[in-house]
């Protein structure tokens, strides 16, 4: 049943916008907000009030006829509520009412008891503002928004600096009273279902007298103006943007509001109708290339997607000029021309970055560490590196370089040594003095349990840690590390390499238990009760598997991964004789290497795959065949022979093929080619498996066929909401990176989970490199690519010390000359609302603020004739480009 009364409050309160032109009606947002919590006696009373202009009690009751103290009581409720405002004025209650945004929408959902009881308050707010959106549209000049962005002070600093109304520092200093209260916008699309992980509470503060009305009506919390400044500059921490009420004239908005691109209702009119003139500031953006190494910080930050990351090398062929987009303020502007998808940010241009951030898993700002590198910002760059890798020190020892791989400079001449320059950039993290630790967002209550300690879980608990959150690591080993303490050698991956970056996680409060298998000591159930609210399964691939040929259960028969095991967690394990080793892939090299070390009188391995196919990195080949192990290509193990129960030896028959027609696993032999080899020890290295123990017993977890964990594209959730995966318990296995940049995935999941947000918003990364066939490399320098020293590898065998040695100084500033700079970013000057936001997270000096217009918000008194003679302006413009467009067909 429809409401008259308040029918008629919402059709006078949405005409302080529309002038009472569009009326609302019982299926509108406006009429769905008021009717959750107004009676029509309440709207009775408030149909005497009137938009912005104050009136007593006393005034009220009079107009409407009914006594004072039922008036009071009334319009004091609706106060509370958020449908109307009151003020004081020397010491009288003052009531009016308020625009919808900004004013009572917001007003309504910042009563968090309102939302909680009333959902649908929430959901008007979002629907009411899209449907405002989609009707302003193109009709707003520039700056005349209902909301309007407000640049991050630092960078309006010198020259460009003009008005006293764009500063933070003006309106803080203007008032004294303060409030902050959550973000209105934010708590509406998580009530939804569509909140994207930004902070939502504490976040937007309210000045003089909304101050006092917030305080008073308990929608806000009082503060400081010191602890004012601190929230602003938080904001400007975490990527959040300024904006301020725009229609009482400059310098008198009474709120600052710290807005994201994602879910807040201002910005979007600029993402989702492709309209920021609405809100833009005075300033856009304007990227220095010379400067600029497209490490992304700027692009990863920026609420409008004005930024994305390009290329910075001359081109054979130039690349063709994007056309120029039709815009609203000479277009007639509907559905067609919006952006439906702007939550999924854009980082990357059509025409692609540099190859070396694409290729790399964790897509980490290569460019940018190099750069710091050569300017002797050896911390700086630690601390870019771990914004994507918590580990750099460990994967400067182990990673697959994928990044070299794709390198520019390889079409040059070599890649450039990127591993050696992280490696030398990570040994700071070894020292204690000089160690990176994050910090903290904010300290959170929430606990999380992660289930296992290897490289996913750990980089999982690191980002998390780094959110505030208190992570419980549990470990079923004695030692921490996962496969990077006992998967990988010593000799190549130092553990106290491993102990030492593992310490940041304990400096930032991650807890360790080890010796506690889950499942099995504790489970899932058990740690729901202690209060846990979310779980990370990243359990690794830490066991070995069979051959299933005859023989196999023969005593001396060993799996790869357990042989490494055994050997690092300390067990005095002696190998006497010659020992075969089966597998072709770097834990098979790591396995032979190890066996070496431990008293094998000669190792041979034997692989199905040629030399030109081996998994294995031509580098850890290289590397096992100088310290004299034998590599046997193309043969398959038949049989293992036994003796007494023990191994004496394998017949191996040849490989002819490894795929067939279809690229899939289906080796082929000549049966009648075969061979036998003497051994005392057979240690089988063909691939890893996955234990889940009892860890999902009693679960709704499903596994696939070949034991990974099933988990949701994007958030990697499981089929219980509060678990999620990661590592080689998803992929299978792989690379160390691999698993570390599915870690900081799932800490970003949970982060969304524990808040009820949204878990795959924002969450696509299309990360595509340059055409390096259509790169003009003439010209160029051939500098020749350092080289660390030669280990010897007679020395090399007859220890577990890892005698590679990281570049010197020296080293380091001429190997980082070689960087071609292949990537900047890219500015669309239209699309960006001048907030400032990427000028502080640039550690370059390539990006800054310019002044482009001259506009200032004016009171809503004086924006009617504005707007008016804007839209009639508008429509020539779009009659004369529809006319131009037919003649010049």
């Amino acid at each position: 049943m429809v409401k008259k009364n308040v029918l008629k409050l919402a059709n006078k309160i949405a005409a302080g916008i529309t002038g009472g032109i569009v009326k609302v009606k019982p299926t509108d947002p406006e009429y769905k907000l008021l009717d959750s919590i107004t009676s029509d006696e309440e709207a009775e009373i408030a149909l005497h009030l009137e938009i912005r202009k104050f009136k007593t009690v006393k005034e009220v009751a009079k107009l409407c006829g009914k006594p004072e103290a039922e008036v009071e009581k009334v319009l004091y409720k609706m106060a509370v509520d958020g449908s109307i405002k009151v003020e004081t004025e020397d010491g009288v209650d003052k009531y009016c009412l308020e625009l919808y945004v900004p004013g009572i929408m917001e007003y309504m959902v910042d009563k968090k008891s309102n939302i909680e009881e009333h959902p649908e308050i929430g959901a008007s707010f979002e629907e009411y503002t899209r449907k405002l959106g989609a009707l302003m549209a193109g009709n707003i000049p520039v700056g005349l928004g209902v909301m309007r962005v407000i640049p991050v002070e630092t960078a309006i600093d010198g020259d460009t600096r003009r008005a006293s109304y764009e500063e933070i520092t003006y309106l803080l200093n203007k008032y004294d009273v303060f409030a902050v209260t959550d973000c209105a916008c934010r708590a509406s699309m998580r009530i939804i279902g569509e909140g994207c992980g930004h902070t939502v509470e504490d976040i937007c503060l309210r000045l003089g007298p909304a101050a006092e009305y917030y305080i008073r009506t308990g929608k806000g919390r009082s503060v400081t103006r010191e602890e004012a400044f601190a929230i602003c500059e938080r904001a400007e921490k975490e990527g959040l943007m300024h904006q301020i009420p725009n229609l009482s004239g400059p310098g008198n908005a009474l709120a600052i509001c710290n807005c994201c691109g994602c879910s807040c209702f201002g910005l979007r009119n600029a993402n989702l109708y492709r309209n920021p003139d609405w809100s833009r500031s005075n300033y856009v953006s304007q990227v220095d290339t010379d400067k600029c190494v497209a490490c992304g910080q700027c692009v990863e930050n920026c609420p409008s997607n004005a930024l994305t990351l390009g290329q910075n090398l001359c081109t054979k062929k130039p690349i063709p000029a994007a056309k120029e987009p039709d815009r609203p303020y000479d277009t007639k502007w509907g559905e067609n021309k919006w952006n439906p998808d702007y939550r999924h940010r854009k980082m990357v241009a059509e025409t692609g970055t540099s190859p070396c951030k694409t290729e790399c898993p964790a897509h980490i700002a290569i460019q940018g560490y190099i750069k710091m590198a050569a300017q002797g910002r050896y911390k700086d760059a630690l601390e870019l590196i771990k914004k994507e890798n918590p580990f750099p020190a460990v994967c400067g020892r182990i990673c697959p370089r994928k990044c070299e791989s794709a390198c520019t400079r390889g079409s040059l001449d070599e890649p450039l040594a990127v591993d050696e320059i992280k490696k030398f950039i990570a040994e700071q993290d070894l020292n204690s003095e000089h160690r990176f630790v994050p910090e903290k967002l904010v300290e959170r209550s929430e606990k999380i349990a992660i289930v296992g300690a290897g490289p996913s879980g750990l980089s999982c608990a690191y980002f998390l840690a780094a959110e505030g959150y208190k992570v419980t690591v549990f470990e079923k080993q004695k030692k921490l590390g996962g496969m990077l303490a006992l998967g990988i050698p010593s000799f190549r991956l130092g553990k106290d390499v491993v102990d030492a970056e593992i310490e940041v996680l304990k400096e930032l409060g991650v807890e360790f238990k080890t010796g506690v298998e889950v499942g099995k000591d504790v489970t899932i159930n058990g740690l729901r009760k202690l209060g846990y609210k979310a779980f990370y399964l990243a359990i690794g691939a830490q066991a070995g598997r069979s051959l299933n040929i005859e023989g196999e259960d023969s005593e001396g028969v060993i799996t790869g991964v357990e042989f490494l095991r055994r050997v690092n967690l300390g067990e005095d394990l002696k190998l006497e004789g010659p020992v075969v080793v089966i597998g072709g892939g770097n834990v098979a090299i790591d396995v032979a290497r190890t066996a070496e070390r431990v008293g094998a009188s000669q190792i041979d391995m034997y692989c199905l795959e040629s030399r030109q196919q081996m998994p294995a990195l031509d580098e850890e080949i290289e590397e096992a065949m100088s310290e004299g192990i034998n590599i046997n290509n193309s043969w398959g193990p038949k049989r293992i022979i036994k003796e007494n129960g023990h191994v004496v030896g394998v017949e191996f028959k040849k490989c002819i093929s490894i795929f067939d027609e279809n690229k899939r696993f289906n080796p082929k032999f000549d049966e009648n080619e075969t061979k036998i080899v003497k051994a005392s020890y057979v240690l089988t290295s063909i691939g890893q498996g996955i234990d889940w123990g009892e860890l999902l017993k009693d679960s709704k977890i499903e596994l696939n066929p070949n034991k990974t964990v099933k988990v949701q594209a994007l958030s990697y959730q499981t089929g219980e909401a509060d678990v999620f995966a990661g590592g080689d318990a998803v992929t299978g296995p792989k690379f160390a990176i691999d698993a570390i940049a599915l870690g900081k995935q799932g800490a970003i999941s949970i982060h969304h989970y524990i808040h009820g947000d949204n878990l795959t918003l924002g969450r696509e990364r299309d990360y595509h490199a340059l055409d390096k066939e259509n790169l003009d490399m003439k010209g160029y320098d051939h500098i020749p690519r350092q080289k660390a020293l030669h280990v010897d590898g007679e020395k090399s065998k007859e220890t577990f010390k890892d005698l590679r040695v990281t570049f010197t100084e020296e080293q380091i500033k001429k190997e980082t000359q070689r960087c071609l700079g292949c990537g900047a970013v890219v500015v669309d000057q239209y699309q960006c609302v001048g907030c400032g936001l990427c000028t502080t997270k640039c550690k370059f000096d390539a990006i800054t603020l310019t002044r482009k217009y001259d506009s200032a918000g004016v009171d809503i008194s004086e924006m009617k004739p504005i707007v008016i003679k804007y839209v009639i302006k508008r429509q020539g413009r779009i009659a004369v480009k529809k006319v131009k467009r037919l003649f010049s067909k």
